[in-house]
């Protein structure tokens, strides 16, 4: 019985059937159909272009399907049915694509973290959200439509009419339009001027082409020809002076002895030294200039001092100053009033003040806080003494000249603010007719201010 045809034949059917019908679940349910399957979910609000058992992907390889799509509090729940050897961490996220232009969807699995822990079946995945659509695009194109439009009306209203000044394009070419219209009438007014300005650099233009293509002697083909000659004697002259050079480095000559011959350097450096001991010392000699300005009550006049002083030791020092008295020189002049004939009766006396510059020249000697000075004061002989208090900040001083008519200033010197300070006294005092009462300020600069000054004004070489 089981060799009859009718039994083979019924055989062939059955596992023809069983074949069919494995292929059919295989292609429906994925190839995990016969293996076993986890279910996960996620919720979106549009579920539009997903369809039942259509493929779950992870980097373009098919891993399960959509198993189903339900409505759930308003928002759509898809289930997926994943193979139960993918891996399906806590960082693994959804993501919704566009399968060409006709709207179908697919469902893309990114892994995430791949250490993370796994996420148990029949939990919730997190949805990335739904990478660049058809949708999507159109609503790109349609606000940018929307743009273009309103770019257009307002181009529009700009440009038509009276103009539009309530949008930043429309005033753009209102400001245009003023302009255009300000160079017409200024055009249209000046046009003689333009004429005459474009006469005048056409000349220009012509006498530059006259001078560039003038071929005499002094034209500019010739002075350019000398120039360049001229250059070929300065690169002589600089080989000159590189062979001057290297005869002074080789020691040949005078020059070059008096800087590499040892003997010479020594002689030299003595008689520096001789002199600087003379001076008492050049490295540890202080120099400072001293300004500063006094303006005299009587007669509202301002005298100014310029001051040269040079400290070779810290007992002694020099002062070389000129001196601008607005009152230098003074004439009387007298004028009688003689009414009706009789005595006179009336006095005016004009005293008349003349610019006179003067000098001083003076010698100075410390003694702790007190300096007695002699030498020279504006222009005759006389002495000055000072006295220092407050850590030097606050200087008394006392000075006498012209003992054939005594001439006694006395004045306060304070040090406000690093050699910027303000002097104050009676110029004059000894003459009850003629002292005046003063005040001032100046400015008293040492050799180390100097250096940061000239500092600041130095140019590189390089």
């Amino acid at each position: 019985m089981l060799n009859t045809p009718e039994f083979k034949v019924g055989m062939l059917v059955a596992i023809i059937s069983v074949v069919i019908a494995s292929m059919t679940l295989k292609v429906s349910k994925g190839p995990s159909a016969f293996s076993g399957q986890k279910q996960y979910y996620f919720e979106i609000d549009n579920a539009a272009g997903l369809v039942p058992n259509s493929a779950v992907t992870m980097a373009g390889i098919k891993i399960g399907t959509i198993d189903a799509i339900d409505l759930v509090d308003g928002r759509a729940r898809v289930t997926l049915a994943i193979e139960d050897d993918v891996p399906v961490t806590v960082a693994s996220e959804v993501e919704i694509r566009t399968q060409g232009i006709l709207g179908d969807k697919g469902v893309e699995l990114k892994p995430g973290d791949v250490t993370a822990p796994l996420l148990k079946s029949g939990e919730r995945l997190t949805t990335r959200g739904e990478a660049g659509s058809l949708e999507q695009a159109i609503a790109k194109v349609s606000e940018i439509a929307d743009s273009l439009s309103t770019l257009g009306k307002t181009l529009e209203k700009a440009t038509t009419g009276d103009g539009d000044s309530t949008s930043p394009v429309g005033r753009i070419v209102l400001n245009v339009e003023r302009v255009t219209e300000d160079l017409k009438d200024i055009t249209g007014q000046n046009k003689q001027k333009v004429n005459d300005i474009m006469d005048r650099l056409a000349d220009i233009t012509e006498t530059i082409d006259e001078l560039v293509n003038d071929e005499g002697e002094n034209g500019l083909r010739r002075s350019w020809t000398k120039f360049t000659g001229s250059l070929g004697k300065l690169e002589s002259a600089i080989n000159n002076i590189d062979e001057v050079t290297d005869k002074i480095n080789n020691g040949d000559g005078t020059i070059g002895r008096l800087i590499n011959d040892e003997e010479t350097i020594d002689k030299l450096n003595g008689a520096i030294d001789n002199v600087n001991e003379f001076l008492g010392g050049a490295q540890d000699m202080q120099t400072a200039i001293d300004y500063h300005a006094e303006y005299l009550s009587s007669p509202s006049l301002t005298k100014s001092y310029l001051g040269f002083r040079i400290q070779p030791g810290l007992d002694r020092y020099y002062l070389i100053q000129v001196v601008d008295d607005p009152s230098g020189v003074t004439e009387g002049k007298e004028t009688t009033t003689v009414i009706d004939g009789g005595s006179p009766e009336v006095k005016d006396e004009t005293i008349v003040y003349r610019n006179e510059v003067k000098f001083s020249v003076m010698f100075g000697k410390n003694f702790y806080d007190f300096t007695v000075r002699g030498g020279i004061l504006e222009n005759s002989g006389g002495l000055g003494f000072d006295y220092y208090l407050f850590n030097r900040h606050l200087r008394l001083t006392l000075e006498a000249w012209d003992f054939s008519d005594t001439h006694v200033k006395a004045y306060a010197k304070y040090n406000i603010w690093k050699g910027v300070y303000a002097v104050a006294g009676v110029d004059d005092a000894a003459d009850p007719d003629f002292n005046s009462p003063f005040f001032g300020a100046g400015l008293f600069l040492t050799n180390d201010d100097l250096k940061i000054l000239a500092s600041q004004f130095s140019f590189s070489g390089n």
